[in-house]
């Protein structure tokens, strides 16, 4: 049986204490159901009881939740759930340079900011560095953080230009029998690039923005030949290239260019007598100067919370299958 504790907590502004309590002490309640302590407020003073490795991180987390309120930063159910999950994990982490840390303020003047200390690091990575491999499962962030870093690239007029790409792997479809041209064929697999920019750029501007090809999303095929220069280049899905189309991309690389690289080592879809490309890369350029690997784990998905359970599960039985 955990040892008990308690502690009583004063902060200095009754009304921004009152705040991060949540509309009717919500944001205590949701404290409670998630860590084993018993929260009562009044006023500016919280009493926080129950297990003592949970009233160490529940006083912390009221403590950067206090300091985001400080700072005028809007709360929300998520945010709190967010400061418990990373909290949980690493107390000594600094909550408000996270939530603070403006990427690009999407349509409708909605923030796009890290959620989590792996996604800190991921976006300082790609601020410091020319080259970014971001490496995890699905729902982590690593594409559409990297949108948010492009687009903001781009209106900043530090590039000219944003493409996107992921290769075109028939994962139990033929592409041979899907309707249409080349481009249409592929048109499915670049999907989700096209939703990213969408749900930050405005539909007209977007459009526009394709239009004159200051956005390009192709397939990986269409970037054999070319120097990319001025530009931002996100190659998504890379666990999916081979060896060869790897390094094809990585030499189209110009000046002035970024590029993050993002992929699931956990989702191959190559054939299994092909390397996959993104694991070659990860194992041959770790010692290269300028070039960041940045590594997510299922505790970093940014989803559903069921997602995190549901990667975990299949994560344990690996061995079995």
């Amino acid at each position: 049986m955990s040892q008990s504790d308690s502690r009583q907590l004063s902060f200095p502004e009754s009304e921004v204490a009152r705040y991060i309590y949540g509309h009717r002490d919500a944001f205590l309640r949701l404290i409670e159901q998630e860590l084993d302590v018993r929260l009562g407020a009044r006023g500016k003073n919280v009493h926080v009881e129950g297990s003592c490795s949970d009233v160490e991180i529940a006083s912390r987390v009221l403590q950067e939740l206090y300091a985001l309120g400080e700072q005028g930063y809007h709360l929300s159910s998520m945010d709190v759930g967010r400061a418990i999950n990373i909290l949980s994990r690493d107390l000594d982490t600094d909550l408000v340079a996270i939530f603070s840390d403006e990427v690009f303020s999407s349509k409708h003047a909605q923030v796009i900011s890290p959620k989590g200390l792996s996604q800190k690091t991921y976006v300082d990575a790609i601020r410091k560095n020319d080259v970014v491999f971001g490496v995890g499962p699905a729902g982590t962030g690593k594409t559409y953080l990297a949108m948010a870093m492009a687009l903001a690239a781009y209106f900043d007029k530090n590039i000219k230009r944003i493409i996107l790409t992921r290769p075109a792997v028939e994962a139990g479809e033929s592409l041979g029998f899907l309707p249409g041209d080349l481009a249409e064929k592929v048109n499915p697999y670049l999907r989700p690039l096209y939703d990213a920019l969408h749900d930050m750029v405005e539909v007209e501007k977007a459009n526009d923005m394709l239009e004159r090809g200051t956005v390009e999303v192709a397939p990986l095929a269409f970037m054999r030949g070319r120097t990319l220069n001025d530009a931002f280049i996100i190659f998504d899905e890379a666990q999916n290239a081979t060896s060869a189309q790897v390094k094809m991309f990585l030499t189209r690389i110009g000046f002035n260019s970024k590029a993050v690289i993002t992929g699931d080592i956990t989702q191959i879809d190559l054939p299994s007598h092909r390397q996959s490309g993104l694991v070659e890369a990860v194992e041959l350029l770790q010692d290269i100067t300028g070039i960041a690997f940045c590594r997510f784990t299922r505790h970093d998905v940014v989803r559903h919370p069921l997602v995190q359970k549901i990667i975990a599960a299949y994560d344990e039985n690996k061995p079995d299958r």
